[in-house]
């Protein structure tokens, strides 16, 4: 059953996992962007955050009716309980009493928000479940990927309480999901719940993309990440090294090993930590903006950036896992085949043409305003 909203009346609790500003990397911003849609659209939202990491941000008032702080759980007790540390470490009391002062609707985001999905106190409330990946699968990359003995550790064991915590997202009367195999995951795995696709909200409002040629090839992405990190890699030394074109390799706190790597190849020049305007005119003025992730998972929100603002998108199989972009990318996996298809690609101009078929394409499934209005839908009605 809806929420049943009275006449013009539209309010909605979302249970964020971080602090959704500045909207800087993939998770928050997704939050950031439906929030800011949606107050676009008239919803009044009271927004809930676990802080950690990241400062109070007061630009969050002028969307919402009420911004809430809570603190999140530290300490290597919360490594040992049964439950996942990602969930335990966000468990607070002080977020249920506030909630149980109304009936709207709670929007959790993520299945780090979901402890309270168990709380019979909320049992009789209309919950969403707002999927970003299917986490132990995640997590389970982060532990094939990860080198650092306890870190390894702590991801295989994390991954296994994911995928048995995972069933509590049954309790939730609405799953919105970001990918079209993610939601055949969910739809297989709780086929009496429903589950809808809605891709993950951005900062693009319309294609921006440059005709012309530009001058460079671009990885971007933060490369703190251990994902985002083994792509630069990969990229330095199974193709920047045997080519002549020039590389720029961009993104958040690169470790020391990669910033040496770099300096290594004549052709690569690797920007660290620029702000979002280097990084928008990096973007737009690149010829090839290459995209290799070695994780199906979620949809990589750095994809969508590209389309909506880059010149040619050269992408791996895995980039595009149930995005329904494949037409608007060239698609390479071997670095054999990304070299081949990078001689293709500087040679070429952008055309408008190409610009015109990605605004059909994007608006599609990948509208912020159209994705607003499909969640007001499924989460409201009027008497």
């Amino acid at each position: 059953m809806k929420y049943t909203a009275p006449l013009q009346t539209k309010e909605l609790h979302v249970v964020s996992f971080n602090v959704p500003f500045p909207a800087n990397y993939g998770g928050v911003i997704d939050v950031y962007y439906k929030l800011f849609q949606l107050h676009q659209l008239g919803v009044k939202i009271h927004l809930h955050c676990f802080e950690y990491g990241r400062e109070i941000a007061p630009q969050l008032n002028t969307l919402c009716e009420s911004v809430n702080y809570y603190p999140r759980k530290k300490g290597l007790l919360y490594l040992f309980h049964y439950l996942p540390y990602i969930v335990i470490t966000r468990k607070s009391e002080a977020l249920v009493q506030r909630l149980m002062k109304d009936n709207f609707p709670i929007l959790l985001e993520g299945l780090h928000s979901c402890y309270l999905l168990d709380d019979e106190r909320l049992s009789a409330r209309f919950k969403i479940f707002r999927e970003s990946n299917i986490e132990h699968d995640y997590y389970f990359h982060l532990y094939k990927s990860e080198s650092k003995f306890w870190q390894k550790v702590f991801y295989r064991i994390e991954s296994w309480k994911l995928k048995k915590y995972e069933k509590i997202v049954a309790k939730s009367q609405l799953m919105l999901v970001v990918s079209q195999n993610d939601t055949r995951y969910f739809q297989q795995q709780f086929p009496k719940n429903k589950v809808i696709y809605l891709p993950s909200f951005h900062p693009n409002s319309s294609v921006v993309t440059k005709p012309g040629k530009g001058e460079y090839v671009l990885y971007h992405g933060n490369l703190a990440v251990s994902e985002n990190y083994l792509a630069a890699r990969y990229i330095l030394t199974e193709i920047a090294s045997k080519c002549a074109h020039q590389f720029i390799i961009a993104g958040l706190n690169p470790p020391h090993e990669l910033v040496k790597l770099a300096q290594s190849y004549t052709n690569v020049s690797l920007i660290a930590n620029p702000d979002d305007v280097e990084m928008e005119k990096l973007l737009r003025n690149a010829q090839v903006n290459l995209l290799l992730t070695f994780q199906e998972t979620g949809l990589k929100l750095k994809l969508l950036n590209v389309l909506y603002g880059g010149r040619f998108c050269l992408v791996n199989s895995a980039m595009l896992a149930g995005t329904g972009l494949d037409e608007l990318c060239v698609i390479a996996n071997s670095p054999q085949d990304i070299i081949k298809n990078l001689n293709e690609l500087v040679e070429k101009e952008f055309t408008t043409n190409a610009i015109e078929r990605r605004k059909i394409s994007l608006a599609k499934s990948y509208s912020n305003q159209a994705n607003a209005e499909k969640l007001i839908a499924e989460v409201f009605t009027s008497n």
